[in-house]
């Protein structure tokens, strides 16, 4: 079975590289370029997710949804957030229904 702390030790890496050199560390580099950047990377990882779920190869799906995760957990950094308010709510959202859920979203 797969060590789940995986996403805190990849949030703690992340924390670390904020201060590192862009020229040496591609989490810097996008962090440093700020948000824009950061967005351009989770649009890019987005659509190849798409298109490898297209083609219908697993494998491929899983690169590249690792790579989705990867860069919004770098911007979750950049707004100061952790994996752990994710996973919060996605813990307040157990067993709420999805549209019971998005109303509550939309009136409150």
């Amino acid at each position: 079975m797969t060590d789940q702390t995986i996403l805190y030790r990849l949030a703690e890496t992340i924390e670390v590289r904020k201060q590192a050199d862009a020229d040496s560390s591609y989490v810097a580099k996008l962090l440093h370029g700020g948000q824009d950047e950061i967005l351009k990377k989770i649009a890019e990882e987005s659509a190849e997710i798409l298109m490898a779920s297209k083609d219908g190869d697993a494998q491929h799906v899983v690169r590249e949804t690792a790579d989705l995760w990867f860069h919004c957990m770098i911007l979750l950094a950049h707004h100061g957030l952790t994996p752990v308010d994710v996973l919060e709510e996605l813990e307040r959202r157990e067993g709420v229904s999805g549209i019971d859920e998005k109303a509550s979203r939309e009136t409150g």
